[in-house]
């Protein structure tokens, strides 16, 4: 299959692109190989090849870990290396326009 300039111009059109007429020579060749790449695609042999997708990789379920808070209590390490403190927080610079 390939695509000429008016289907670019067409497709352009459609996914709301302005696109200069020194561009659609580009854009139709790249089309071009893109829908060669797909041709290609179309013509391996996929019998008995089982379809994936994201859960169907792994045969178990997902194991969820608890949502609690791990880093709180240990301000003194947090703060260690920081470049500026004021108390148990990060001081930063003032920041007026």
């Amino acid at each position: 299959m390939s695509l000429d300039t008016a289907t670019v111009r067409r497709v352009a059109s459609l996914a709301r692109l302005h696109v200069d007429d020194a561009e659609v020579a580009k854009l139709q060749a790249e089309l071009n190989g893109i829908l060669g790449w797909i041709e290609q695609l179309q013509a391996v042999n996929t019998d008995g090849v089982e379809p994936m997708s994201g859960g169907a990789v792994t045969s178990g379920a997902m194991r969820l870990r608890e949502d609690v808070i791990t880093d709180g209590g240990i301000p003194e390490k947090v703060l260690a290396n920081a470049p500026d403190r004021e108390g148990e927080y990060f001081g930063v610079p003032k920041v007026v326009e």
